[in-house]
Order: structure tokens, then C-alpha cells, then sequence
């Protein structure tokens, strides 16, 4: 039976309100900091689909567009009865500051207590990350994204992993700075940018990209936004390679 759930954020961010609505409403602005692939027709009534990494594209429909105000867009209902709604309302505040109202809402199914507790956490992750990238990387759109994930990974094996990654010898704080070094790519240097656990969530920062790692459920998650060109097919062997070994 479906459960009825609903969840609300509020974050300030340091940008214009006409800047932070490119950031959520138009499709590159959106792929600029969230995950997958996001298309949405610029209308109240149109049409969008969000693509995460190979599956199927998941439709949606645009229920209020008030640019710079408002935008709220809802996925087709599942069989099952379950779906999400998904509102963000802004509020400019001086004259380059911007206060975020987030709605996630809809229906789960049986497991909806599991669910609606990792969604309240990685829906706020995800506003952390839009923060970053108004704060550091405004109007700058992604050149190639990364999602790959690990379908085996303990908490322990992550930790492990991602300090080594980092250069770390110890667990990453944030404000610390890190270098970004895997077999196969040039190191990056880094800050980091915010730590998250349980379910741990770690960002990184360097001067052209956005990583976020992941542990969660018995996975390892990789994420990465990159500003400037880079090579993509390169850029996913590297993380590929490393995700396989870090975790096999």
C-alpha cells in the first residue's frame, strides 16, 4: 500500500534568484550539479524526463513555472500508485543572496520508512551541492558527468578507499585540503567542501570540478562534475578501475 510522504529543506544560496532558477529549471544548469540527465519543456503543463545513468528515462510534467518564483514538477504515477512531486520556492534576499524552499513529496511503497529516511538525507546533500556550485561555478555549465557505482562496499572498505584517494591518513573534514589521486589520472588538489555520515557523503572541490562519494545501502558512489573539457571516456576508466578495485 502506498504511504503518503512529504519532505521540506531550506537553504540559503549566494546567488540572484534569476541565477539560481537556470541552476534548477533549465536542463544544462540542472545536469550542472544534480545527477543523470534532466530535459523539461519551459512551460506549466510541459513535458520533462530525468535519466539516471543507464535506466530508463523517468517521465515528468511541469505543474507550476513562475520563473524566478517557482517550479514544481511531478513523475508519472507507478502501477503500484507511487510517485514524487518535487517544488522548489525561491526568495531573493539582498541583491545577490537567494533563500531555497524545497517540497519532495508523493507516495512510497512498503518500504517507505527506509526510503523516506535516505531520501531526507540525500535531498539535502543535493542542496549542499547546488550551494557549492552557485557559490564557485555560477552560470559555468558541466562538460561531461560521472555516476558509476560500486555495488558492493561496506562502510569500512569506503573509508579505507577514499582516504587514500585523497591523501589522507585519517578521515576528510571539511575545509581540508586534499589531493585527488587515482592510477591513471593527473592529481587534482582539492578542499573539502562538507562531510555527511551516516550514510556518508563526502564532497570535494578542485578548481575546475565537483565530486561527491557516496556509501549507502552496500554501495560505493562516485559523482563528478566537470567545468572545464576534459576526457570523458578517460575520466570514467580511471573511476571505473578504481571503484572495482577499491571494492572487489
Amino acid at each position: 500500500m502506498p504511504h503518503e510522504f512529504e519532505i521540506r529543506h531550506e537553504i540559503p544560496l549566494d546567488a540572484a534568484p534569476d541565477v539560481v532558477w537556470r541552476a534548477i529549471a533549465e536542463g544544462p544548469g540542472i545536469d550542472s550539479w544534480f545527477m543523470g540527465r534532466t530535459e523539461l519543456e519551459p512551460r506549466e503543463g510541459g513535458r520533462g524526463t530525468q535519466t539516471f545513468g543507464a535506466d530508463v528515462p523517468t517521465e515528468t510534467v511541469v505543474t507550476a513555472w513562475e520563473p524566478g518564483e517557482r517550479l514544481a514538477y511531478r513523475g508519472v504515477e507507478n502501477p503500484d500508485g507511487t510517485f514524487m512531486a518535487f517544488e522548489y520556492l525561491l526568495e531573493g534576499r539582498g541583491s545577490a543572496g537567494t533563500v531555497l524552499r524545497f517540497v519532495h513529496s508523493g507516495f512510497l511503497g512498503d518500504d517507505w520508512e527506509s526510503e523516506y529516511d535516505d531520501l531526507e538525507r540525500g535531498d539535502l546533500q543535493y542542496l549542499y551541492k547546488l550551494a557549492v556550485y552557485l557559490r564557485h561555478f555560477p552560470g559555468r555549465i558541466s562538460t561531461h558527468n560521472l555516476f558509476l557505482v560500486a555495488p558492493r562496499a561496506s562502510e569500512e572498505e569506503f573509508w579505507a578507499a577514499l582516504e587514500t584517494a585523497l591523501g589522507l591518513a585519517g578521515r576528510p573534514a571539511a575545509g581540508e585540503k586534499v589531493t585527488v589521486a587515482i592510477e591513471g589520472r593527473a592529481p587534482e588538489q582539492g578542499v573539502v567542501e562538507w562531510v555527511t555520515a551516516p550514510g556518508t557523503f563526502v564532497a570535494v572541490r578542485t578548481d575546475d570540478g565537483l565530486y561527491m562519494f557516496v556509501q549507502g545501502r552496500g554501495m560505493a558512489v562516485v559523482e563528478h562534475h566537470a567545468y572545464t573539457p576534459v576526457d570523458g571516456a578517460a575520466l570514467e576508466v580511471a573511476w571505473t578501475r578504481w571503484l572495482a578495485t577499491a571494492f572487489a
